[in-house]
């Protein structure tokens, strides 16, 4: 039986997803860390693989029951349960995420709205870009950079990449502030004027630019900083 204690540091889902953040987990690691330890007939890593073996692909991971999970040997009702409620966990998130998508962007709080909470204990800067089709709905939703407390290295080459690879009509871009202070900063306005020099000159408009801070937002187009005849 394979056991992670054995492995070195930088082997161990814990300590790999410390180092390097949950996204640069396996799926059978992410499962590892969900199900916790093994026991006398299987490590916790032989666990998720088993529990992989079930479905075809991860896609099909949200519709496997407690009854199919407990045909594995050594898998009890504490782990299955683990795993079921982090399986529950997502659908709802990917139920709420995906309602905007549905959404036709008519203004900014809608933005501000679905934003809010994904920047709620974030201490470095984040910038997305939401990119819309002909009717304002969203076709997709990128992180494009992160950066420190007090800058953010923002390229226009990657938001109007996207934007081509996307086919998009228009962009609204999104950063927060973790200061809480929401007034655009001179870098933020070089950078949205810039923006908007871009996206006219390649048809792709940016019609807003919000910047999220505690409880409160800035938006460019609001304050009238980006003309345009409607978000």
């Amino acid at each position: 039986m394979n056991n992670i204690k054995l492995l070195p540091l930088q082997d161990r889902p814990r300590e790999r997803m410390r180092e390097f953040g949950s996204e640069a987990l396996s799926n059978e690691e992410l499962l590892t860390i969900l199900i916790g330890s093994g026991n006398k007939y299987r490590s916790a890593k032989e666990l998720s693989v088993a529990i992989l073996s079930l479905v075809n692909n991860i896609n099909e991971l949200p519709m496997i029951t407690y009854e199919r999970l407990a045909t594995i040997k050594g898998l009890g009702p504490t782990k299955i349960a683990n795993v079921m409620a982090a399986i529950e966990l997502s659908k709802r998130i990917k139920k709420i995420n995906n309602s905007i998508f549905d959404l036709k962007i008519t203004n900014s709080k809608i933005i501000y709205d679905y934003f809010k909470d994904k920047f709620h204990d974030e201490m470095q800067e984040c910038f997305y870009a939401v990119y819309l089709d002909a009717s304002k709905k969203i076709i997709s939703i990128k992180l494009l950079f992160k950066g420190t407390l007090d800058r953010s290295l923002v390229h226009p080459r990657e938001i109007f990449k996207e934007a081509y690879l996307l086919c998009s009509s228009s962009i609204i871009c999104i950063h927060n502030h973790p200061s809480g202070n929401v007034e655009p900063s001179k870098a933020d306005k070089i950078l949205t004027s810039q923006l908007l020099e871009i996206g006219n000159l390649h048809g792709i408009p940016i019609i807003d630019h919000l910047i999220i801070g505690k409880d409160k937002y800035y938006s460019f187009f609001e304050n009238g900083d980006i003309w345009w005849k409607n978000i």
